[in-house]
């Protein structure tokens, strides 16, 4: 036997990928494999996209069908959307949430309802990819997150990927489904040197092509003695709230949200109904949001009182401010949530 017979094992590598990276991997491997998906935005052509999402697409695939938008979201987002009634699966960027007003009646009255108002026979299989969060000193014009709004209207799926290899699965998900779906990525977890980048948003992810389900939450920490629920950034922040609070002898068990719409209504209520506590971390607005959802959700499902109140935590009811020493002090952050969750606790430890 020679040594060409012999088999060598090659090392499990991690293929550690930003965000980023995983979400134009996803569009381009979609690109090569369905000839009817195309990208539109402003600036996601030769740059690559603001944010990095379109990187090396225009090169492979060309600008028939990487192509590059006047700044005019109402025009550009209006045409993915006859695009989509037409056959095509567009994916379009708008490049901050903040610019939704401008473009509202195509995403909501447009692209959400076409397949109620057709009677299911005309679907809109787009994505729209949009940057949230700030932390950056960027006001209140380019720092929302603005998750409760999108996922109030019914006819439209949401996404909030905390990682590179769930934003590649569940941008593979959005691009094969059949109906719109709003892609919102935290700008604090794309991997943009320029930004700064949360560590663990960078992790794992095969190259070939895989799905995240939507519609699904991640238990990405077990534990017994109280429910933290995040999203994006705010998973994050979780975890690293619960790694301090163990070392303090309280376990908290983190879920990653994933999706909002629809809502891991059963995960979240399970988790929930096991450590009898619930804290929902969200860096959107407090008011009608996402924590106020999940609570109603626990409390109306849930037979019989919970150890302690649940509680919500959120950026307040004020436009975000410019100056970073106001707005950080405002924006949740771990040490905001360890203590919280010694206060909902009181003696128990």
């Amino acid at each position: 036997m020679s040594l060409h017979d012999i088999a060598v094992e090659k090392p499990n590598v991690e293929r550690r990928l930003t965000i980023a990276k995983a979400m134009s991997e996803a569009i381009g491997q979609e690109m090569e494999r369905d000839p009817s998906v195309l990208v539109m935005g402003e600036d996601i052509g030769k740059m690559g996209g603001v944010f990095g999402t379109t990187t090396g697409l225009f090169e492979t695939f060309g600008g028939d069908r990487v192509r590059d938008t006047p700044i005019s979201e109402t025009a550009f987002i209006g045409a993915a959307v006859g695009m989509a009634a037409s056959g095509m699966r567009p994916v379009v960027e708008l490049m901050f949430v903040d610019f939704f007003g401008v473009c509202m009646d195509a995403i909501y009255n447009l692209a959400a309802k076409q397949s109620y108002f057709s009677g299911g026979k005309v679907s809109c299989p787009m994505v729209l990819m949009t940057s949230v969060g700030g932390g950056y000193g960027d006001a209140g014009q380019h720092s929302q997150c603005l998750y409760a709004t999108f996922g109030h209207l019914p006819g439209m799926k949401v996404v909030i990927p905390s990682n590179a290899h769930d934003a590649k699965g569940l941008m593979l998900s959005a691009i094969r489904d059949d109906n719109p779906v709003i892609f919102m990525f935290h700008k604090a977890l794309q991997g943009m040197g320029w930004l700064g980048t949360v560590a663990g948003s960078i992790n794992d992810t095969p190259e070939s092509e895989y799905l995240v389900p939507i519609g699904k939450a991640s238990i990405v920490r077990e534990g017994g003695d109280i429910t933290l629920v995040g999203l994006g950034a705010t998973v994050h922040q979780a975890l690293a709230a619960a790694s301090n609070l163990h070392d303090a002898g309280i376990d908290a068990e983190v879920i990653d949200l994933r999706t909002i719409s629809p809502l891991d209504r059963e995960t979240i209520c399970a988790s929930v109904s096991k450590t009898g506590r619930l804290l929902v971390v969200d860096d959107d607005y407090l008011s009608f949001g996402i924590g106020a959802e999940i609570i109603a959700t626990v409390c109306e499902a849930l037979p019989g009182p919970l150890k302690c109140p649940p509680q919500r935590m959120a950026h307040p009811d004020i436009p975000i401010p410019f100056t970073p020493v106001m707005e950080h002090f405002l924006l949740p952050d771990a040490g905001k949530i360890e203590s919280r969750v010694i206060a909902m606790l009181g003696e128990k430890k």
